[in-house]
């Protein structure tokens, strides 16, 4: 087997390679530090290792010599290994140590290279590191060298000397003697500089001032600091997103969550994924395989989630058996499940919520014979849609898909509630598991919710409801929030 060098990006998930997702989904052991973008673990399989050895500063770190001993050993032992570097694995990252350590313990290996935060920090802040005529060179260099205990391997004078932009990676705690020792090399001190924190990242934070100034600035680390005419420009885009910076709690059950935390992350939130729910079979399994053989002989099969979809077509063996059934769904989440199976729905509400649906049947058939309706849903649910088209005339069969049940605690994920800004709960059900389990005094200052029903369940569960989707979507949830936050 191969051990694999990856570099993870500077902290964005989104920057990672293709092939740094391909070697992760296959691995069976992941070593990563600290700077690596932990949400980049859910890419490998559930059943890996995953070892951190992250390198804190005035924290407990792992040597250097125990890392290469490590990826050496389990190399040797058969498994797929990852080694998930922050940045590009070949630059600044020691990377180059731990290939030669296994190249010389016959261990094969391979780089796949990643995006530096040399390149990537200030592209984030909106500057570039080159520009015509202005900037037609840039050269990087380390600023984690002591240069109180020496002059170090860097020569100032000469990148003083070289022009263009220079761009010092791991500088921020010796900030000001860097730039003391560039102004000494030559480089006037009202000289645009800026220094871009936690690049890429939520918690993005670029400081804009000179050379002779940034240090009163104090920025914090990890950093990355630019030097140069081009440090004056401000083409400005990821901190301008409308929820940049947001720290907001996703509940919603997995992979729903990790779907709808990357329609955050894209508006610039951070998402703290705090699964609440998990969907499992239904007790009865065997009832829904035969509904499901049995659907030809129903007028209209009603989806009212995209889990029902999914599970109800996991047990439908051939989809000519709808041929002649007309297929109604609650709103557009449904009818995207619907159509990942080739599926158009027939009817779908005005508004998404079970009232509206049944309204949108009884007046769709008018007054034709009774028709006959399967409902594969949720186990425990609201009657409402039954209830009311029985009240109307209509043969109903109500099949359980699946069943909702509450997750394990996560104490780790829990720690960082105290620091989120709001909290998103899209069913009722979302809402009565996360209080069950943490409590009503860890719920988040914002409350949002994506509709009246899931608003309702937390009203009545002691919570005041801040904000709620006009368009109960995930994408009028967002829109909605992003009104709030906005005003």
């Amino acid at each position: 087997m191969t051990v694999y060098l990856v570099g993870a990006g500077p902290g964005d998930p989104g920057l990672l390679t293709l092939k740094g997702a391909e070697v992760l989904a296959g691995a069976d052991v992941v070593v990563y530090d600290r700077l690596s973008v932990t949400s980049l673990l859910d890419l490998a399989p559930s059943e890996a290792e995953c070892i951190s050895v992250g390198k804190q500063p005035g924290g407990p770190r792992t040597s250097q010599d125990d890392i290469n001993a490590l990826l050496v050993a389990r190399g040797r032992s058969g498994q797929q290994v990852v080694r998930l570097k922050g940045g590009d694995p070949f630059v600044f990252a020691r990377g180059g140590e731990e290939a030669a350590a296994l190249a010389s313990a016959g261990v094969d290996f391979e780089v796949v290279p990643g995006i530096t935060s040399a390149v990537a920090a200030p592209a984030y802040a909106g500057i570039p590191v080159t520009m015509r005529y202005s900037s037609t060179s840039f050269t990087v260099v380390t600023g984690h060298e002591d240069l109180a205990k020496g002059e170090g391997s860097v020569n100032w004078k000469a990148v003083a000397s070289l022009g263009g932009t220079v761009v010092v990676v791991m500088g921020a705690a010796r900030c000001r003697t860097i730039c003391d020792r560039l102004i000494a090399a030559g480089l006037a001190p009202d000289t645009p500089a800026a220094a871009v924190q936690w690049g890429t990242r939520p918690q993005q934070r670029t400081l804009r001032a000179t050379l002779g100034t940034l240090a009163e600035c104090n920025p914090g680390s990890p950093a990355t600091i630019v030097i140069g005419e081009v440090a004056a420009c401000d083409l400005g885009w990821f901190e301008n997103r409308p929820l940049f910076g947001r720290r907001i709690v996703v509940t919603r059950a997995r992979p729903q969550a990790s779907v709808l935390a990357a329609k955050f992350r894209c508006k610039g939130a951070e998402v703290i994924e705090l699964p609440v729910i998990a969907f499992e079979p239904p007790d009865d399994l065997n009832r829904l395989v035969r509904f499901a053989s049995e659907v030809s002989r129903y007028d209209w099969v009603v989806f009212t989630s995209l889990t029902g979809v999914h599970r109800f077509f996991e047990h439908l063996r051939d989809a000519r058996s709808l041929g002649g059934v007309q297929v109604a769904a609650i709103g557009p989440t449904t009818v995207a499940a619907l159509a990942e199976h080739n599926v158009v729905a027939d009817l779908v509400p005005p508004r998404y919520v079970a009232e509206a649906l049944l309204e949108a049947l009884c007046s769709e058939v008018g007054t034709k014979r009774p028709q006959r309706v399967l409902i594969p849903r949720a186990e425990s649910a609201r009657d409402v849609l039954p209830d009311g088209l029985s009240g109307a005339g209509w043969d109903v069969d109500v099949v359980p898909a699946y069943r909702t049940v509450a997750m394990v605690p996560d104490d780790a994920v829990a720690a960082s509630l105290a620091e989120a800004e709001a909290i998103i709960f899209t069913s009722s059900s979302t809402v009565a598991n996360f209080v069950d389990t943490y409590g009503v005094d860890k719920v988040p200052e914002v409350v949002a919710s994506i509709g009246p029903i899931t608003t309702d369940a937390a009203r009545k569960r002691g919570l005041e409801v801040a904000v709620q989707a006009a368009e109960h979507t995930i994408e009028g949830l967002i829109a909605a929030l992003e009104d709030f936050f906005a005003r």
